[in-house]
């Protein structure tokens, strides 16, 4: 783990840089080296009496950046201006607010890091001509490791001052192209050219203006950080950090800083008693919300991550009415108080059917999207994937669109791929009525299984009769203690012993086999020996199945709620220091038991028993309308050519 040293970049420097900013977006020519223009050059002419400001000239001391090739009036601030009604909305004046003060902080860092490298001394000796010769080749190398990090600041600065003000809509401006590194001045002309090119082509009215200068920072970013994995002599930038105390802003080299921004929620929100039925899912979802509580954003990690039993993603898996909006609603509700007390951003998404499109790639970007504004380290985040069935299209399924392909590669990676990071501040949970579609490899990703299958018994029923008539009523309950069916610790205790052996008849006949073979499952060998049974009976049960019983153990491992005062008062748990709190729950932690093993590799099978009974069921009965339709075109053929 890099260990930096957060310095600050004083408010005087940035202000003392307004005049260089503003003078960027009023107006400087430049002729582009790398990318062709898009659109035509603005009339030179200007109506009598509107009055100009001065263009911006480089100040840089000991360079010559004029260049024999025809440049292009780049103004900003008219091209901005001119996409109202002739007032400047709110919206624009924020979006040019915010280009001049990413500009600032920009310049600011790039004195602030020429100081430090001793680049400042090597211009000043250039300007007066006594640079030595020997040195020039480090001075043309410092350059260029200024422009990279001036560049990746203006932009990072630019996308997290821009991050409150961005909607729904999204732009898509490409690559960019014009990356200078002759010097800092040169680059921001060069990068501020290519903008004005995007805005000119994308930006039709003031909304989508600010998701072009927002999608501009990103490729922007991405681009310089490349460039900047083989640049030499940028140990000053990427060995340090600096914070902008006005903006809450933190530049820690080529790492974006993303605003914290949770938005606001408008789903209804569940108590856990309103959630009736569905014990062992109720409890984990209220466990999984208070683990993700425990995510330290100093240290960017989760005590439970790295200890084990964290729940990266799960699947919820029942019939339709039985309770998996109710249970989303329900942990939703319960990280949005947490969070609320604690002072923390939340973030809860959810990726639907909608978000498939039918332009190539862009279900994939839209899926892309969806990750990583809820893994975002600066937040709590919760995703959900409802009806993961109809988003996420099985491989090799004739019926799956392309968009559909493009979502389940994206999740795959994201939920366990090689580039995978799990910090331990966010889960997803997908959802189904019918997971047998879901494709079996990324079903496999899913760390934990939740049966959502509603209320069972008749004190359920009965719970959930009262819950839903309401108030306004005069009947009486009756003989029945309400609610108490619901007590979750007694409930959850007898759901688990009831997976002490398994449910679903295929695992049921490899259960009694092995227990007649080897006798009681009390060693790892024994418990191995059932594992293997299982896969010789399903083929799909491989090592990644064991990864996740044995994450579900570690899971069983920490079976204690973090105390709910806890919760209530931050100074107890939330607001102490990374190791403190990973002392705290190791204190909980209970010893893994064969019980726990058995239980897990029941519950763990048996979904996936269940999944591949109704998958080969779906199957066969696709199959007899198939041999069904083929004998109806044969009888039909034949009576028509008996006709004829």
């Amino acid at each position: 783990m890099t260990v930096r040293d957060t310095m600050e970049l004083r408010e005087e420097a940035v202000k003392a840089q307004y005049e260089a900013a503003l003078g960027l977006l009023t107006g400087f020519d430049h002729a582009p080296r790398l990318a062709k223009a898009t659109v035509a050059e603005p009339a030179a002419e200007r109506s009598p009496g509107i009055g100009t400001r001065p263009r911006f000239r480089s100040t840089t001391p000991g360079l010559a950046t004029r260049s024999t090739a025809r440049p292009g009036g780049v103004r900003l601030l008219e091209r901005i201006e001119g996409l109202g009604d002739g007032l400047v909305s709110p919206l624009q004046a924020s979006a040019l607010g915010a280009l001049r003060r990413g500009l600032a902080i920009a310049l600011a860092m790039g004195e602030t890091l020429a100081a430090q490298s001793g680049l400042a001394e090597l211009k000043k000796a250039n300007l007066e001509g006594r640079l030595p010769e020997p040195r020039r080749a480090e001075f043309t190398e410092l350059l260029a490791a200024e422009a990279l990090a001036v560049l990746y600041t203006f932009a990072n600065a630019t996308a997290f001052l821009l991050a409150p003000h961005l909607g729904s809509t999204t732009v898509e401006v490409g690559d960019v192209e014009e990356i200078l590194t002759d010097n800092a001045p040169l680059a921001l002309q060069g990068a501020l050219w290519e903008l004005d090119q995007d805005i000119a082509t994308f930006a039709s009215d003031e909304t989508r203006l600010v998701a072009t200068l927002a999608a501009f920072a990103e490729a922007l970013m991405e681009k310089v950080a490349l460039r900047a994995q083989t640049a030499p002599r940028l140990g000053a930038f990427t060995g340090a950090s600096w914070k902008v105390e006005a903006d809450g802003l933190t530049i820690a080299g080529f790492k974006p800083a993303r605003a914290a921004k949770g938005g606001a929620l408008t789903m209804q929100f569940k108590k856990p008693h309103e959630v009736v039925g569905n014990h062992i899912a109720k409890y984990q979802s209220m466990k999984l919300a208070k683990m993700l509580m425990a995510y330290d954003f100093e240290r960017r990690l989760n005590p439970f991550a790295e200890l084990g039993g964290f729940i990266f993603t799960f699947m919820g898996d029942g019939k339709p009415g039985t309770g998996k909006t109710t249970l989303i609603q329900m942990m939703a509700g319960l990280l949005n108080d947490y969070c609320k007390v604690a002072g923390y951003p939340f973030r809860y998404q959810n990726f639907s059917i909608d978000q498939i499109d039918s332009y190539q790639g862009k279900s994939g970007q839209n899926a892309k999207a969806f990750i990583d504004n809820v893994i975002d380290p600066t937040v709590i985040g919760f995703g959900t994937i409802d009806d993961i069935d109809q988003v996420a299209g099985k491989r090799g399924d004739r019926q799956s669109s392309a968009g559909q392909q493009e979502v389940t590669a994206v999740f795959m990676g994201a939920f366990a791929g090689a580039n995978t990071v799990v910090r331990g501040n966010c889960t997803f949970g997908m959802f189904s009525n019918y997971p047998e579609n879901v494709d079996d490899a990324l079903r496999q990703r899913a760390g934990a299984r939740f049966l959502v299958d509603g209320p069972q018994t008749r004190e359920d029923y009965i719970d959930i009769l009262s819950l839903l008539l309401g108030k306004n009523h005069q009947i009486p309950v009756g003989d029945h203690d309400l609610f108490a069916a619901q007590e979750i610790r007694k409930a959850v205790a007898d759901s688990f012993e009831g997976h002490s052996r398994p449910h679903e008849a295929g695992l049921v006949k490899v259960w009694d086999r092995v227990a007649a073979d080897i006798g009681p499952l009390d060693t790892i060998a024994r418990l191995g020996a059932y594992l293997k049974a299982i896969q010789e009976a399903d083929e799909r049960f491989t090592g990644r199945a064991i990864k996740n019983i044995t994450d579900a153990v570690k899971v069983r491992a920490m079976d204690f709620e973090l105390p709910d005062e806890w919760m209530e008062n931050p100074d107890l748990f939330l607001f102490k220091p990374y190791d403190e709190k990973r002392a705290m729950i190791r204190g909980l932690m209970t010893p893994i038991t064969v019980e726990m093993v058995v239980q897990e590799i029941n519950r763990y099978a048996d979904s996936e028993f269940r999944y591949a009974d109704k998958s080969d069921e779906v199957a066969i009965e696709g199959m007899v309308r198939d041999f069904r339709r083929q004998e109806e075109a044969k009888r039909r053929y034949v009576e028509g050519k008996s006709n004829g």
